[in-house]
């Protein structure tokens, strides 16, 4: 299948890379040279431009910072697609530019599906990120050997938009426990617990979770997690206070008081004023530690 990438950054160039590697003819663009020159090292070709990526491609596959830049893109490169192609945006853009995003594509006679993903730059790389998928049951099963190379899980939640509200949920739920393993950590210092000690207590107890056994913030339990390479990596703070930027949007819109959320919203946008904006989320631990 003929797919145009465009986006090849910490997720996108991984995902390119995938979709090269599962045997699809990838074009991928990146205004950034030298992610060009790294996706076209891992099998893509690459293109001078978004449009040129664009035209003759069967999908279009769409990897951006934000929902703003994506209509941008959209705006350009819509014109330049064959009739009926099928555009699968992988952003994190919040469910009212998905509809957006989705008018501007059934307009100029293309199919669109929101595939907003999770696993971080961990899963691009591995081919295993889970995809909340937006969209018909046609376009959805149309895009499923596009997704394949690139999951771990593809999970249709329903119309447009939907793909993004489940991604919205699942990220303020993380953040909510990443904050809780973190604060949990900092208590146990103050107390003289070691963090092995209370990693294998929590790890095999009621409290186990993803933010403690594959995020840990602190070094040592968990060697993969970003705490032992000074939080390099991972998911950037700057990035979870997008997020979380979007999903108090849809609490404030949906009438909700959701106090929890609020509190590591403030939390995280405070951490992204900070040294720690572009180390992973789990860095939280060191505002919590100093306020402790």
């Amino acid at each position: 299948m003929r797919i145009a990438f465009i986006g090849l950054g910490h997720m996108g160039g991984h995902m390119a890379a995938n979709l090269a590697a599962g045997g699809h003819e990838v074009t991928g663009f990146d205004p950034v040279a030298e992610l060009r020159e790294a996706a076209a090292a891992k099998g893509v070709s690459v293109a001078e431009s978004a449009v040129a990526a664009v035209e003759g491609a069967e999908v279009v596959v769409t990897s951006l910072p934000n929902g703003h830049v994506l209509l941008s893109v959209y705006d350009e490169v819509l014109p330049a697609a064959t009739a009926g192609t099928l555009f699968i945006d992988t952003s994190t853009t919040g469910a009212e530019l998905a509809w957006q995003a989705a008018e501007k594509v059934d307009a100029a006679g293309h199919r669109f599906i929101d595939a907003p993903v999770s696993g971080g730059v961990v899963g691009a790389e591995a081919g295993t990120l889970t995809f909340m998928v937006g969209g018909s049951d046609e376009d959805v099963a149309a895009a499923q050997p596009v997704l394949e190379p690139m999951a771990g899980k593809v999970v249709h939640c329903g119309k447009s938009g939907n793909g993004q509200a489940a991604k919205l949920c699942n990220n303020l739920l993380l953040a909510i426990t990443q904050v809780g393993v973190a604060e949990a950590f900092v208590l146990g210092e103050q107390l003289g617990l070691t963090h092995q000690a209370f990693y294998d207590v929590a790890s095999t107890s009621a409290a186990q979770c993803w933010a403690l056994k594959t995020n840990c913030p602190v070094p040592g339990p968990v060697p993969a997690s970003p705490a032992n390479r000074d939080y390099e990596g991972g998911f950037a703070t700057s990035l979870m206070h997008k997020d979380l930027t979007l999903a108090m949007a849809e609490v404030d819109r949906a009438g909700m008081d959701a106090q929890v959320g609020k509190l590591v919203a403030d939390l995280y946008a405070r951490l992204s004023e900070t040294e720690h904006a572009g180390h992973d989320f789990s860095s939280i631990i060191t505002t919590l530690r100093d306020d402790a």
